[in-house]
């Protein structure tokens, strides 16, 4: 690389450093800003309220929470005073939903009991005193919803679960009406005209056809749907619940699934569907909200728009503008006057000049399908170079790599790596015969698509062939330890990021909460039983004899989906060897880092370990 094409290598801090502020969010009349920023010592996330008036923020900052071991997960306004945030313990995903009074500062878990997993049901816009919290207190396994009073605690359970129940519905004005239901192989839709009611079912399906509610109709009696029935793309669809099998097609897209359909709660219509091919687009049900982002788009060119959040009247908007080279600024919209105001900018120690685009890319499948993925060269170089290569597989696996700011692929690409993401069969969005194929595909064809991608970079001249990493999380981890054991010459060095070893002891492992949908996920990994011999073949901790590339584990001791038993029988297995494995475990964290200081200290040790064993 010559200095005339090639930014300047930047700090690792710069990009994977907490925001100096983010996160906004709008009290319901508009008069409150919150925002997280790091504080303390340990410049851990937390949760601060200034004054609005207008656009104009008034005063100093107030401090909410003052947390000191781990950022706060998240949080939303209720009401106008009061703030509902969550937080686990050391990553254990053990979250408890909390209340704080902007004003006072004084907090209250909402939260009862250790071990205890919570989220919020339904935040009950309409009612001042209340919110829906589901937990796993009475049984770990099953989520009871209660009703709980955010100013004292008290909670009133309004629905206990039976055992199979994996997802509760309200209507509009709060009250619990629908739900689904899983013996793990069939899932059922249940429905009610009012809580006085049982639960009856009125569709049921094969796991295999993914249909749930999605919210009511603004008359609460007839019910919206995402439904993959009769179709192969997830369609978003209107039944009425006295004939559920007549569905009412709202919309759809020939090409890909649905991500999503909005609504407005106060003008009771709704505002736009999502989804994604290579970028994000909209399909528009309402002119009011195609106006703001057309007026949007046109102030903030070259850049995503994203409406984060509101206050009630929603004609004032917290707006998102990012791209694949920022994760950009955040703006206050007032949409009656179209006027801008910025809030800040999400990370300004990196010039978004100076970061890599990241290209849609396509290749064919050994047995013909189409992978869709994303190829981020660096910056200053083109195709043809044979460049170094790190082959990053997402976790999931039933998900999907999108396009947009990627903090470790632009990391990778500041230091003279290309970057291919691909998203292999059983990636979410691209219907249902793509992710059916990843049933009872772990290291086989699904494998065999992250190969394929790297053949074909080899084969267009982008991948020197000898210096080739894999690294990812999660899945992403045992597709890297995969990679490295089933295809032991393809790869120069391998970073296994909380990844599945062995698919004996992660089956065995799970989360108690995960226990309802264990049959389920037998049916798409593996049985342990049945599928003996091709469990055995597929899982890289009892086929640590065939690595030949260095290795790097990272693992969080508190991870509740990847035990670290996971990373330890790897390590073990190569050690027992005589192979030396870097192995890096933070006790107080879970599935991934999340703590600046630990993030710092993975990213570093990994570019060490790459520029090592890439040579670069």
């Amino acid at each position: 690389m010559t200095s005339q094409t090639s930014p300047k290598p930047y700090p690792i801090r710069d990009f994977f450093k907490n925001p100096e502020r983010g996160y906004y969010r709008l009290s319901d009349d508009g008069k409150a800003l919150g925002f997280m920023q790091p504080s303390g010592e340990a410049r851990r996330m937390n949760l601060f309220v200034q004054t609005l008036d207008g656009e104009k923020l008034v005063g100093e900052p107030r401090q909410l929470t003052h947390e000191t071991e781990r950022d706060l997960a998240g949080y939303v306004f209720k009401g106008n005073d009061v703030a509902l945030f969550s937080k686990d313990f050391g990553g254990d995903e053990n979250f408890h939903v909390l209340a704080v009074n902007t004003r006072t500062g004084t907090s209250l878990d909402l939260t009862s009991g250790d071990q205890v997993r919570a989220s919020i049901e339904d935040d009950l816009e309409d009612d001042a005193d209340h919110v829906l919290i589901s937990h796993n207190q009475r049984n770990p396994e099953v989520f009871d919803v209660y009703r709980v009073n955010i100013h004292t605690g008290h909670a009133e359970r309004v629905a206990e679960n039976p055992g199979n129940i994996i997802g509760w519905q309200t209507d509009h004005a709060g009250k619990l009406r629908a739900a689904v239901a899983s013996d793990g192989l069939m899932s059922v839709v249940l429905y009610r005209d009012d809580e006085s009611q049982e639960f009856r079912p009125i569709i049921e399906t094969d796991f295999r056809v993914n249909v749930g509610p999605a919210f009511f109709d603004f008359d609460n009696k007839n019910l919206y749907l995402y439904s993959a029935r009769g179709r192969d793309k997830m369609a978003f669809v209107r039944i009425d619940p006295a004939s559920p099998d007549d569905e009412q097609l709202i919309y759809a897209n020939d090409e890909v699934d649905l991500d999503g359909v909005g609504y407005s709660h106060q003008r009771k219509v709704l505002t736009a569907a999502s989804y994604q091919t290579d970028k994000l687009h909209h399909h528009f049900f309402d002119e009011q909200t195609r106006k703001i982002h057309e007026q949007l788009a046109r102030q903030l060119p070259g850049y995503e728009v994203h409406l984060q959040a509101s206050n009630k009247n929603e004609d004032v908007f917290i707006v998102a503008a990012v791209n694949d080279r920022t994760p950009g600024k955040r703006y206050l919209y007032d949409a009656k006057r179209d006027a801008l105001t910025l809030l800040s900018e999400m990370n300004p120690a990196i010039a978004e000049a100076d970061m890599a685009h990241m290209q849609p890319v396509q290749y064919q499948s050994r047995d013909g399908l189409t992978i869709h993925g994303y190829l981020t060269l660096p910056p200053g170089r083109k195709q043809g170079e044979r460049l170094p290569v790190v082959i990053n597989p997402h976790g999931g696996p039933w998900a999907r790599d999108s396009w947009g700011f990627n903090s470790e692929v632009q990391f990778l690409a500041n230091r003279g790596y290309a970057v291919l993401q691909m998203n292999f069969r059983g990636s979410t969005g691209y219907g249902r015969a793509f992710w059916e194929a990843s049933f009872g595909q772990w290291g086989l064809s699904m494998q065999d698509d992250i190969t394929d991608g790297v053949e074909w970079l080899i084969q267009q001249g982008i991948a020197d062939p000898n210096r080739i990493a894999i690294y990812g999380a999660s899945y992403g981890g045992y597709a890297t330890l995969a990679g490295v054991t089933l295809t032991p010459d393809l790869y120069a060095a391998a970073v296994d990021y909380v990844g599945v070893s062995n698919l004996f002891t992660f089956l065995g492992t799970i989360p108690p909460y995960w226990k309802p949908m264990l049959d389920k996920m037998q049916a798409m990994v593996g049985d342990p039983v049945a599928d003996k011999a091709r469990l055995e073949a597929t899982s890289p901790a009892l086929l640590a004899d065939r690595i030949k590339a260095p290795l790097f584990v990272a693992q969080g001791a508190q991870d509740p989906r990847v035990n670290k038993a996971e990373s330890d029988q790897m390590v073990s297995a190569l050690r027992a060897r005589g192979v030396e494995v870097e192995y890096m475990v933070k006790d107080n964290e879970g599935h991934g880092f999340h703590n600046d200081e630990n993030k710092f200290e993975f990213y570093e040790a990994m570019e060490r370990f790459l520029s090592l064993h890439l040579k670069l």
